[in-house]
């Protein structure tokens, strides 16, 4: 059995291509199988040859009603609803809102630094100012400002 997009399912319903369409339980999902004119496929994820399962019977018919297929089989043999996988959908959900959260953090840092600049009452340095003073610092240094190596010795 191959794999079958979601793009390539809708241009096979399209085309007539798709004799039926079953959803089988495996495990606490359910997966989408697809019989053509000539062969099998299941339904895989869009940039992956990873099956597409879904938690319920309908959110893979609201997927397939979507493409066009308005009955499929209902096999639940091999369906164990105590064995449904949460933990990646979670793990993952939970990772984006660490991320959302400390951008968030960050933004707020950001905008309180910013907002500190703004209204800090020293009088403001030019640029030109500031790179001359550096340099000189620079300058003033004993091997002088290209000894990047870090040991102290002349450049290779």
């Amino acid at each position: 059995m191959h794999g079958m997009t979601l793009e390539q399912l809708r241009t096979s319903v399209q085309a007539g291509g798709v004799r039926d369409v079953t959803l089988r339980g495996e495990g606490g999902s359910f997966l989408v199988e697809i019989a053509t004119g000539t062969d099998a496929a299941v339904l895989v994820k869009a940039r992956s040859t990873e099956p597409r399962r879904f938690r319920t019977p309908t959110s893979a018919m609201m997927v397939l009603r979507g493409v066009g297929i308005d009955e499929a089989r209902l096999d639940a043999r091999d369906w164990d609803p105590t064995r449904k996988d949460r933990s990646r959908a979670r793990d993952s959900r939970a990772e984006a809102m660490r991320r959302a959260h400390r951008a968030a953090a960050h933004a707020d840092w950001l905008a309180g630094e910013i907002a500190a600049s703004i209204d800090d009452p020293r009088p403001n340095i030019p640029h030109d100012v500031v790179m001359a003073d550096l340099e000189a610092d620079l300058a003033a240094l004993p091997d002088g400002p290209d000894d990047r190596s870090g040991d102290g010795g002349p450049d290779p």
